[in-house]
């Protein structure tokens, strides 16, 4: 079974805060990121990068191991994020969901899966729109 997908670009990456508000500073007073989106029932802070997206979420503790990235996102050229589910499983990659769901990313809501790395790492995959809808 052949890869029917490139990786393109990051997309976002999203970082687990003890102290949000202190990263909030840190990452617009600081290092000049603009504030894009919240999403306050779940705690989201989410800005702009260039053309990717740091995300902020809060956490009472680092994960079970130690890690504060929840996180991150590749965006893909697909032209179907099932089959690119399925070439992955293939692999003996784990994919955490059924079906591609609609989220937000850097360039808006698309399709994503997400998958576990061989290291445990979370990697969501994001569907790029297609060239013709960049536009």
């Amino acid at each position: 079974m052949e890869a029917r997908f490139k990786v393109a670009e990051l997309d976002h990456v999203v970082l687990r805060c003890r102290d949000q508000a202190r990263a909030l500073d840190f990452y617009t007073r600081v290092l000049g990121l603009a504030e894009e989106r919240r999403l306050e029932q779940i705690g989201l802070i989410q800005l702009r990068a260039g053309t990717s997206m740091l995300d902020l979420v809060p956490a009472a503790a680092r994960d079970e191991e130690g890690r504060n990235v929840d996180h991150f996102c590749l965006g893909v050229e697909t032209d179907d994020l099932a089959e690119t589910a399925r070439y992955l499983r293939a692999q003996g990659v784990e994919v955490m969901q059924d079906e591609p769901q609609t989220r937000y990313g850097a360039r808006g809501f698309g399709l994503s899966i997400y998958v576990r790395d061989f290291e445990g790492n979370v990697v969501e995959l994001k569907q790029m729109p297609r060239a013709s809808a960049r536009r």
